[in-house]
């Protein structure tokens, strides 16, 4: 084949390849990798801007007090030295905080839509509170489920011997006052030969 038939060659499989591969890749929605959960809400379309509000303030209330009740179990885990929990708690914490804060944020936004008679905006604005306020929620069940080194450890380990009384007693050591051990060996059991 000459260099310029070659070339055309690598040119149309070129093409034909990338034509095939954005097709398969519009083909299939892509799947969320994997450990991350996927956030599903729904907005009702019938929800009057006032009623979005006053939902959202109801909403950032639970989510405040979400935060102060991740800050007492931090709080908790510094006074018990627990560093375990309290790497935990206070990286929840924090998430929590900062989506509080860009929930707040949302919220001004709605009520500023809501002032300038922009529904659209309003309901865009409701529709992000609403993400925010459900990883709020997920990350507040998240920092109830972090362990501290309490749960390391569950307890005192005890151990407890038993012995067996029917058992042929074990051997007996005698230590004479020059040094000299003396080994008694018992006999053996009815019916057992000690040269077999």
């Amino acid at each position: 084949m000459t260099p310029s038939a070659t070339l055309r060659w690598f040119g149309i499989t070129t093409f034909v390849l990338a034509v095939a591969g954005s097709a398969t890749a519009q083909s299939t929605p892509p799947a969320p990798p994997s450990g991350q959960a996927v956030l599903e809400f729904h907005v009702n379309p019938n929800m009057s801007p006032q009623d979005m509000l006053k939902e959202a303030n109801t909403e950032l209330a639970r989510m405040v007090a979400s935060s102060g009740m991740v800050r007492r179990q931090l709080e908790k885990a510094r006074t018990s030295r627990d560093v375990v929990k309290t790497l935990c708690l206070n990286d929840k914490l924090s998430q929590v905080d900062v989506t509080t804060r860009s929930a707040q944020d949302r919220v001004s936004a709605m009520q500023s839509s809501i002032a300038q008679g922009d529904v659209e905006g309003a309901r865009h604005h409701y529709s992000i509170f609403k993400a925010h306020t459900q990883h709020a929620q997920q990350v507040s069940a998240e920092a109830n489920q972090c362990v501290g080194e309490e749960y390391a450890f569950l307890g005192a380990t005890q151990v407890t011997t038993e012995i067996d009384e029917a058992l042929p007693g074990g051997e007996e050591l005698t230590v004479l006052s020059d040094g000299t051990v003396i080994v008694s060996v018992p006999p053996p059991p009815p019916g057992v030969s000690p040269t077999k």
